[in-house]
This record gives C-alpha cells, sequence and structure tokens, in this order.
C-alpha cells in the first residue's frame, strides 16, 4: 500500500510492510532481538518506543491472538478475536479505578480461549479495577468473586435479585435456578444413543479453501444434530456460513441474493436435501410495526377473529379495520406506530408515547370492539402465556402462540415492538416460524452459536426443539462452543488445531465419542469430563 520511497526505511533489513505481515508471536519475538542489532544511538532513540511496542504485543498475546497478523483487516476477524482484541487494548491502557461492564465476553470463545479471557479479567481487577460481567458461562462464574442472581423467571415473573453471594451461597440458594445448575441438581443429559446418517447418506462439500481454510473435506451425516467445533478464528464460519450456506444457497433456494461462496471445487449429496435455513440472531424486524405477532403469522387469525364478532359484523367492519399498518381503524396522529419518532440529528431516535391513543396504536370506535372484555389492543399487550388460555378454544391462534411458548418465549408480548427484542430472543422467534411450518424432513438448518445470552435453563429449551427438528427427519447443523450443545450432538466436525494462519482443517470428526479420545483435539479434552 505505500510508495517505495516509504519502504526504503529499513530496520533490521526489514520495511514497514514487511514487519506488519508477521504473525503477532514473530513480532513480538522480532522486536525483542531488535536490541541485539541496533547500535546505542539507535538504541537510545527507540528505548521508549520499543517499550511501548512490546507491551501491546505482550497484551495481545496475553489474550491468546498470537496467531493474528499485524496488517489483518479488521472486518475479518471472528467476532470472538475483535471482542479480545478491545480487551487487550483495556487491560493495555494500565488504568485503575475504573469500572469496566462486559456484555457476555465468552460469545464466539472456545473453553481453551475461555480460561484466557478469564485470566485477563483477573488481571483488570487485580490493577485495581471493578469489572462487572453479565455473563451465562459456568466457568466464568466459578471464578468470580460476587455473583448477582436476577430471577426468577423471564420477562414480568423476573426482574428481582434471588441470590447474591460467593459461589457457594448461590448453588446453597433454593430459589434460585443458576444455583440448581451449578450445583448440578438440575443438568442438561446425555443422550443414551446417537443417531447415524439417514440411510448412510451425507451431504459432502470438497476441496473448500476461503479465508484461512486448508483445501478442507466436510462431511454432514443427514438426519442428525452435526456440531462445528474448533477454537475461536479456526475457520468454523468460513466453512459452514460462508461456503456451505451460500453454496447450497444459491443451488437450492434459488436464491438471487448472490452471496458468492468461497471458493471449493465440488458438492455432492444435494438432491437429498430440499431447502437450506440460516437461523440466526439479526433482527426480525428494524420498525417498530413488526412484532411476534406479525412475523410468526399469529395476526392474521386474531384480526379474522375480531372482525368475525357480532359486533364489528353489525359496523361493518373488514379485516383491515383492525391493523395498525392501514388506515381506517389505527389512530392517524401516530399513523398506527404508538409511538412518535422525533428525529435528533446525529442522535438517535426520541420515541415519545402519542398523546391521542396512549400507545395502543387504535382509533376510539376500533377498541370499542371486544371479545371476552378484552380489545384488539389489549390482546396485543397480553403475554404469549396469557394468550394462550385466552385463545384456548381457537385452534389456529392457540398453535402459532403455543410455538413461541414451546420455544421459551412464554414471556414476551404478543405485540411487542421488533426493535425490543434480544439477539437470542430473534432467534428464537425464527425457530418458532420453522416449528409452525409444515415439515418436509428434508431441510437443512444452519446455527451460528445459537446459545448466545441463554441460560442453561434455557438451552434446554432450545435443545429439544433442534432434536424435535431432526426427529422429523431434518438435518441440523449449528456452529458452538458451548458443550452441553456438543456433549448433544450425533457428530461433531472438529476444526483446528489452532486458530488463523494455524487452523483452517478438519483435524477430527465423529460421535463425540470418539472426539475424546483424538489427541489433537481441545474440544475433546473439554468434553471428556461431561461424557463420563
Amino acid at each position: 500500500r505505500l510508495k517505495d520511497e516509504a519502504l526504503c526505511v529499513k530496520i533490521d533489513n526489514l520495511h514497514i510492510s514487511e514487519v506488519t505481515e508477521k504473525s503477532i508471536s514473530d513480532a513480538a519475538k522480532w522486536f525483542n532481538d531488535l536490541e541485539k542489532t541496533l547500535d546505542k544511538r539507535q538504541l537510545k532513540i527507540a528505548e521508549h518506543i520499543l517499550k511501548e511496542i512490546n507491551e501491546r504485543l505482550k497484551f495481545l498475546l496475553n489474550v491468546g491472538l498470537d496467531y493474528l497478523t499485524l496488517s489483518r483487516e479488521s472486518s475479518t476477524l471472528s467476532g470472538g478475536e475483535a471482542q479480545r482484541i478491545r480487551l487487550a487494548s483495556q487491560i493495555g491502557s494500565g488504568l485503575t479505578g475504573v469500572l469496566y461492564v462486559l456484555d457476555e465476553p465468552s460469545i464466539g470463545l472456545h473453553q481453551k480461549d475461555n480460561v484466557k479471557l478469564i485470566s485477563a479479567l483477573k488481571r483488570l481487577r487485580d490493577l485495581g479495577n471493578t469489572v462487572i460481567v453479565v455473563e451465562h458461562d459456568t466457568e466464568t462464574m466459578e471464578n468470580a468473586d460476587h455473583i448477582i442472581d436476577l430471577g426468577p423467571e423471564a420477562g414480568s415473573k423476573g426482574g428481582e435479585v434471588i441470590a447474591q453471594g460467593t459461589i457457594k451461597e448461590i448453588t446453597a440458594n433454593k430459589e434460585s435456578i443458576t444455583g440448581k445448575y451449578l450445583s448440578n441438581k438440575f443438568r442438561i443429559d446425555v443422550p443414551k444413543k446417537r443417531r447415524l446418517a439417514k440411510n448412510g447418506r451425507f451431504l459432502e462439500i470438497t476441496g473448500a479453501s476461503g479465508n484461512n481454510l486448508d483445501n478442507v473435506n466436510l462431511k454432514i451425516p443427514l438426519g442428525s444434530l452435526t456440531c462445528v467445533t474448533g477454537v475461536s478464528g479456526s475457520g468454523k464460519s468460513t466453512l459452514v456460513l460462508q461456503t456451505l450456506y451460500n453454496a447450497l444457497n444459491l443451488a437450492l433456494n434459488n436464491n438471487k441474493s448472490r452471496k458468492i461462496p468461497k471458493p471449493f471445487k465440488g458438492f455432492k449429496g444435494t438432491e437429498l436435501v430440499d431447502k437450506i435455513i440460516d437461523i440466526d440472531q439479526s433482527p426480525i424486524g428494524r420498525t417498530p410495526r413488526s412484532n411476534p405477532a406479525t412475523y410468526t403469522g399469529a395476526f392474521g387469525p386474531i384480526r379474522d377473529w375480531f372482525t368475525a364478532l357480532p359486533e364489528s359484523k353489525s359496523r361493518g367492519y373488514k379485516p383491515g379495520r383492525f391493523s395498525f399498518n392501514v388506515k381506517g381503524g389505527r389512530c392517524e396522529a401516530c399513523e398506527g406506530d404508538g409511538v412518535i419518532t422525533y428525529e435528533m440529528h446525529f442522535l438517535p431516535d426520541v420515541y415519545i408515547q402519542c398523546d391521542e391513543c396512549k400507545g395502543t396504536r387504535y382509533n376510539r370506535e376500533t377498541l370499542e370492539i371486544k371479545f371476552k372484555d378484552k380489545s384488539i389492543a389489549d390482546v396485543l399487550n397480553m403475554t404469549v402465556d396469557e394468550g394462550c388460555e385466552y385463545f384456548e378454544n381457537i385452534s389456529n391462534i392457540k398453535s402459532k402462540l403455543l410455538t413461541l411458548k414451546k420455544v421459551g418465549l412464554g414471556y414476551i408480548k404478543i405485540g411487542q415492538q421488533a426493535t425490543t427484542l434480544s439477539g437470542g430472543e430473534a432467534q428464537r422467534i425464527k425457530l418458532a416460524k420453522e416449528l409452525s411450518k409444515r415439515s418436509t424432513g428434508r431441510t437443512m438448518y444452519i446455527l451460528d452459536e445459537p446459545t448466545t445470552g441463554l441460560h442453561q435453563h434455557d438451552i434446554k429449551k432450545l435443545l429439544e426443539i433442534l432434536h424435535t427438528f431432526v426427529a422429523l427427519g431434518n438435518s441440523v447443523v449449528v456452529i458452538e462452543h458451548n458443550l452441553d450443545v456438543i456433549k448433544t450432538a450425533d457428530y461433531i466436525v472438529d476444526m483446528g488445531p489452532e486458530g488463523g494462519v494455524k487452523g483452517g482443517k478438519i483435524i477430527a470428526e465423529g460421535k463425540p465419542e470418539e472426539i475424546v479420545k483424538i489427541k489433537e483435539s481441545y474440544t475433546g479434552k473439554f468434553l471428556k469430563p461431561l461424557l463420563n
């Protein structure tokens, strides 16, 4: 990227581009050895600069990023890598008396990297800082000095501090669900037997070589739950999302999104799959108008039901009357948004509740139509659990709401604005939508770290759904670091051995019991105690 003039300046016979091409571990060694090659005058000039450089490289080594090259573009980093670079820069600032708040720092980290992350957080603490971590990871909890457990459940049934104190006090607390999982009173069981590939058929991708992949051949057994594991930066997302998903998306879904898959030589077995679906954590809608009811398709039948009531028939109302997206039944002051948006230049938008309808989204006439004493606005304000009871005799609405309840979202409101849902919630709403469709038994679902933001109790529910998909004959591929998910998988593809340039190979594949026997596999090492 630099002009020839700039590249003429060399230290120890290397110009700046050659130095930044080095990996962090090589660069650290090179800068350390410089003292021997520089003369006295040069050393005097370089003294402070070298001290800074060496310290910064040391922090990156401490969080386990020795394999990255210094010139690597930040857009190509995996989620776990980017998170640790930000952490390294904080430790590097050497401040004391700071309060750090981290939201789930273990996302995208393999157990092996997690150990490094925890020691980095302890180093922040030992410098005299306070560290607050929002976390579901058991290992982080075991290392904490003080735990605060919120609950007892989610949504309107939560919001209280259930237990706080050391890990012993949490496990002794009878109210705390977290405590029960920590003390193994509740646990996620290992399945008695592993499913084999349906009729011995596999979907194969050969010679994948995108990013850091090293001519990899991936085999995925159909009709089972496959887990793709490996340390952070070993090429899991590249292989599964950017190669397998994009290639099949073009071939099967006839998708015009034109996301070009990373290079690979060929695939076989695609005739056994009829569609491929990636269920990720992107929001289900970016406007306050989309909500769980509209997304899962429950809102249509609810409106039809209100239209069929005698009162609305006598007034001649059509289903459009009960929609907040078209003129007629909605409040015109806020155009059915329930809130009025003020755009603040250079600041995030401000939402203020509408004065006319007080946030109900509908005008007075529409709200006069009631079923069991509740108007359509009251229905949108119910939680899914309440909705299931309220519509218990109306099967087409109840079945849609039940799928939301099954994925553990009984606590969200039926009309909750999509902008206020967390990533994990959005992902589970998508799962619910898939559950409510009729299954062909030949679909492949891909999930990238679905346990992000989930408590073990929720992971249990999530696994039940994934195994439901598989029981119907579908194939599920999960990229995951969470050992509870990995131990229930039928088939594991473990990538590694390390991250970045030292990764990109498949080092082990087979049932969890077989992975444990392979020495090179870090995943096997951490799995072993859980299977016994």
